[in-house]
């Protein structure tokens, strides 16, 4: 297992577009894939999982990966994480 901790920088937070397009790369890894803001740790290949986290600009929140190509998912998905995505 290896894991980051990522600072979500995108001015509206991690809301429903980049969850999605976060949970479709999650998805693509055999690796099991989880978030933890605080003491709330989710799923990563779950929408309505991340979504709980309510994760807001500024926030931190560790990503952790587990598996087969974890190596390439974290550098992936920390990538998406500390994006701003096109509204």
């Amino acid at each position: 297992m290896i894991s980051q901790t990522y600072t979500i920088i995108h001015p509206q937070g991690f809301h429903a577009r980049p969850t999605k397009i976060f949970v479709q790369a999650a998805s693509q890894y055999p690796c099991k894939v989880s978030l933890t803001k605080g003491e709330k740790k989710v799923n990563g290949k779950s929408s309505l999982s991340l979504l709980t986290l309510g994760l807001a600009q500024g926030d931190e929140v560790l990503l952790e990966v587990d598996g087969e190509r974890e190596e390439e998912a974290l550098k992936e998905l920390g990538g998406l994480l500390t994006q701003i995505f096109e509204e």
